[in-house]
């Protein structure tokens, strides 16, 4: 058994940081067509509704990311915190095997 003792808050939370912005990017459409749909409204209130999604669409992949990658951090931090009581979490690693290729094989091409 393999134990992780601790992690690079750095290092999570920039996994954090470009998985959450990618997601912001999944979701920006989604928030530019409510912006679409506002757009051809009848009132002025909606059409300004309109207006706030687009910016927000944006802003939301930095927005997304910006959140993700604090988050990351302190989550990395507070898993070191905690490891250090808890002794970590337990890993069962297993060694990958070779493939075994014999010196003809490697040399017969098809046709």
């Amino acid at each position: 058994m393999h134990v992780i003792k601790s992690v690079g808050v750095l290092s999570c939370a920039k996994i954090a940081g470009a998985i959450q912005a990618a997601m912001g990017i999944i979701f920006m459409p989604f928030f530019l067509l409510a912006g679409l749909v506002g757009a051809f409204a009848n009132t002025e209130t909606e059409r300004v509704s309109s207006l706030v999604f687009v910016v927000f669409a944006i802003f939301f992949p930095v927005f997304y990311g910006g959140l993700g990658f604090l988050m990351g951090a302190l989550s990395a931090w507070a898993y070191n915190l905690v490891s250090k009581w808890t002794g970590g979490i337990e890993l069962e690693l297993q060694a990958p095997t070779a493939a075994v290729i014999s010196p003809a094989a490697a040399w017969t091409r098809p046709l």
